[in-house]
């Protein structure tokens, strides 16, 4: 499995940011927030891949553009920045190596902390 940053996904994470788009959860809450199946099923039914992708900060190189499990790291709800979206994804990368998804993760993180303090 080679999984990178999604640079799209990041960009568009760091709009949504600068608009005002966020939840301002806490740490815990992703469990509860991230979406469902059905909510992912549903906003790929109308929006396609392409969209669907840019909730994602990671993708699998090695697996299908049109699949789920290309796209790694959620950060969000479809129409928000998740706080805890953002922190959950912090830590998996970290602990993955995935140094580049790390840096990217911190970033977000530093700017939504910094909009918001």
């Amino acid at each position: 499995m080679t999984v990178k940053l999604n640079k799209k996904a990041f960009d568009h994470a760091k709009r949504l940011v600068r608009n005002g788009q966020t939840a301002m959860d806490e740490r815990d809450d992703w469990s509860e927030h991230a979406p469902t199946a059905d909510q992912e099923n549903d906003y790929l039914d109308k929006h396609g891949w392409r969209e669907y992708g840019e909730w994602y900060l990671g993708i699998d190189t090695e697996m299908d553009e049109e699949t789920k499990g290309h796209y790694k790291f959620p950060y969000g709800d479809f129409r928000r920045v998740h706080r805890c979206g953002v922190i959950s994804a912090e830590s998996r990368a970290a602990q993955n190596d995935y140094d580049d998804i790390t840096k990217a993760v911190e970033e977000l993180h530093e700017l939504l902390d910094g909009d918001h303090a």
